[in-house]
């Protein structure tokens, strides 16, 4: 489990000696302690986030703040994580550079760590965030300045939309191209470049949505929901992923009303958000599955009515005995496998919905009966998460208003440092709930 380990493989050093400030955004010192060592970096131009030209990070200097950050990068496979040194991220068009607070430990890092997800590298992982907006890129909408001050808190979803392709027109921004075209595909966003640079050598280094495990990170301004002074930062990370799955899944997908019963399969983060928001939607009967009893302990605390051990039942005859031989009305994967996909299907009754939430390693598969899916009209659906400017705002509602309990939800904190020991433990089951990276 090596690969888990996070090793500080830079000291971080600081440049106190007296600098010229030439305008808003730039710094240009030609004192040899300036970014880099070098005495060339003088003020770069910004660009407009479509445009094609490319930008300097090297020469720029936050505004009153440092001109550098760290961030936790994905080398490749089986290899440790490390922390290392980027040149201060510069927000484009749209964009917003924020301070990051906390950021979630996920299950979808993990499967890039371990290599069952495909992605680029080396990159940034963390996608779950909370933090502070200390600047908007130049050119950026008056209507986003005005929503996202500088100072404002925020919290962001990890499906970042662009706003403008064809599904984010229509309000299905869970389907944003671009989104899937460019940072899942790429690493990047939305003109096709990072923005991440190491701060030794000047390489590319790509971001699994905004890179969140780092110091400063930047999002789509889309992407991002105002948060509350009264909501603490460190369990409000969970909102822009775990919730934002569960919520959207439950909303969107299941389509879940009042009465209907529901079976989680899979009580990790995800699967334990989707107890709370379907306690929220008024679910009659929540049945819990999980295959480690302190989860399910934790689950009765969280809404479930009913709990199933799968290492001591069979799911799918205890689901329908406790739905008087029926099944439930809707049932959802939050783990991907290929067990609990079998599962997930054959636990709803005639007419029932199978949602899958859980990302499996790349070319999973799992089996259906055909024939049950036609002449008992189960509907197996896919959601892989919410809508952030539909959703986000309302999920933060339901946590400010105690409907959805954060502090239930997150079952560890832990410092920057610590979060390759988080993901090693979250590998091998032994976190409840969800764990979050304090950073700031």
């Amino acid at each position: 489990m090596a690969f888990f380990s996070i090793s500080r493989s830079l000291i971080r050093s600081s440049c106190n000696n007296t600098r010229n400030l030439f305008s808003r955004r730039f710094w240009v010192s030609s004192d040899s302690c300036s970014l880099l060592g070098s005495s060339s970096h003088g003020i770069s131009t910004t660009t407009n986030a479509n445009s094609s030209e490319k930008i300097d990070p090297s020469g720029y200097h936050l505004n009153g703040g440092p001109s550098f950050m760290r961030g936790t990068v994905f080398w490749e496979p089986n290899k440790p994580l490390t922390i290392e040194e980027f040149q201060m991220p510069r927000p484009k068009a749209g964009e917003v550079l924020i301070k990051t607070k906390a950021c979630g430990v996920c299950h979808s890092d993990l499967h890039v760590i371990k290599g069952e997800l495909p992605f680029a590298s080396p990159c940034v992982v963390g996608h779950e965030i909370t933090g502070e907006v200390v600047e908007l890129g130049p050119h950026t909408d008056s209507g986003i300045i005005k929503r996202l001050p500088v100072g404002a808190h925020v919290v962001g979803a990890f499906i970042m939309p662009c706003g403008s392709c064809s599904y984010c027109v229509k309000g299905q921004e869970d389907l944003c191209e671009a989104f899937f075209a460019y940072n899942r595909a790429k690493g990047t966003l939305y003109d096709g470049e990072t923005r991440l640079f190491l701060r030794s050598n000047g390489k590319p280094v790509y971001m699994y949505s905004m890179g969140g495990l780092a110091e400063y990170c930047i999002v789509p301004a889309h992407a991002l929901s105002v948060l509350p002074n009264s909501l603490p930062y460190a369990e409000s990370a969970i909102l822009g992923c775990a919730v934002f799955t569960a919520y959207g899944a439950m909303k969107h997908a299941a389509e879940l009303r009042a009465g209907d019963s529901i079976a989680v399969i899979g009580i990790g983060g995800v699967g334990s958000s989707c107890l709370q928001i379907a306690r929220a939607f008024g679910a009659s009967e929540i049945i819990a599955v999980d295959v480690q009893d302190e989860k399910l302990e934790n689950a009765k605390k969280l809404g479930a009515t009913h709990t199933v051990n799968a290492v001591k039942e069979d799911v799918i005859d205890r689901i329908k005995e406790i739905t008087g031989g029926m099944g439930v009305d809707i049932a959802v994967e939050a783990l991907g496998k290929p067990q609990t996909f079998v599962q997930c299907s054959q636990s709803v009754r005639d007419g029932g919905k199978a949602v899958m939430i859980g990302l499996a390693p790349a070319n999973s598969v799992g089996e259906v009966d055909i024939n049950r899916l036609v002449r008992r009209q189960v509907k197996i659906i896919g959601s892989y998460g919410g809508r952030a400017r539909q959703d986000l705002p309302k999920i933060v509602k339901l946590a400010e208003t105690g409907i959805f309990d954060l502090n239930a939800a997150v079952s560890r904190k832990c410092t920057f440092e610590e979060a390759g020991n988080a993901y090693q433990d979250l590998n091998k089951g032994s976190i409840v709930g969800r764990a979050v990276v304090e950073i700031m």
